[in-house]
């Protein structure tokens, strides 16, 4: 396997140990109990073993230590967004490492839907200006932005399969390696080459029909991009496991072992 998708590495010496060292005092100082209330209140904390909900909050701990939050558009902000994003941001990492989101500095936090103003060239080679309205973006050596609306209700509510935290660090985890292209940091070469090879099989059974205009299970926009396949993926492997498992198990299995989680078998569990 090419250096391009492997994981992270973990560097030495002594910046390396003073963050060590600063990261555990931040896990043995905690959470305040105030902010616990919003934490219980996503339901996929209470599908967390206590082990895991431990883990959780030791990752929320540094997250919001180590990543800067802005408010946008006279967005104040506060402590309940940064923790609800934050939350919803380290599920993804629960059983990896902070390395995993070294390229994630600055979280930019709208209201509501923003707008972002872009250039396209046209056929004929004339520049356009264009905007389009987003709930969130994904920036390879810039921020990710959100809505805080949608992040707030997407946490809250797994069963729609819409989770746009879940979607934009999706992102960034697959930007890790300097290459959009879907395949997120993967350990070992035959990985590499099944990742390849299944997930370009469903992303090309899922743009088939959403062409023929039959009702797909993920998300249209999957059909786009590898990149947004991925994502999309990824929040459904989060919101709705049971159904993602069920429906593409080859894409579940991927996930699966790149997460190092089985939501499914949370899942079940609480049923």
């Amino acid at each position: 396997m090419s250096d391009n998708h492997a994981p992270p590495r973990i560097h030495s010496g002594m910046f390396a140990w003073s963050r060590r060292r600063r990261r555990a005092r931040l896990v043995k100082r905690g959470l305040p109990a105030d902010w616990m209330p919003w934490l219980e209140a996503l339901p996929f904390v209470s599908q967390l073993t206590q082990k895991d909900q431990h883990r959780l909050h030791a990752l929320i701990c540094v997250f919001l230590a180590e990543k800067d939050f802005e408010g946008c558009d006279g967005l104040e902000m506060r402590d309940k967004i940064r923790v609800i994003i934050a939350a919803q941001a380290c599920l993804l990492i629960l059983n990896l490492d902070h390395l995993f989101y070294q390229k994630v500095n600055t979280i930019l936090v709208y209201p509501s839907v923003f707008r972002h103003r872009s250039q396209q060239v046209t056929s004929g080679g004339v520049i356009e200006n264009r905007e389009h309205t987003n709930l969130g973006e994904a920036w390879p050596n810039g921020p990710i932005v959100l809505a805080w609306d949608h992040a707030y209700q997407g946490g809250r509510n797994p069963n729609d399969g819409q989770n746009t935290v879940f979607h934009e660090f999706a992102h960034k985890l697959d930007m890790l390696d300097g290459i959009t292209d879907g395949i997120p940091p993967l350990t070992l070469a035959h990985e590499e080459d099944a990742w390849r090879k299944r997930m370009n099989t469903a992303m090309v059974r899922h743009r088939e029909m959403v062409e023929r205009g039959s009702p797909v299970f993920l998300d249209d926009y999957g059909a786009t991009h590898p990149a947004e396949f991925f994502a999309v993926a990824t929040e459904m492997f989060f919101e709705r496991p049971l159904d993602l498992r069920k429906r593409e198990a080859e894409v579940y299995d991927l996930l699966k072992t790149f997460y190092r989680q089985d939501p499914a078998a949370r899942s079940a569990k609480a049923e």
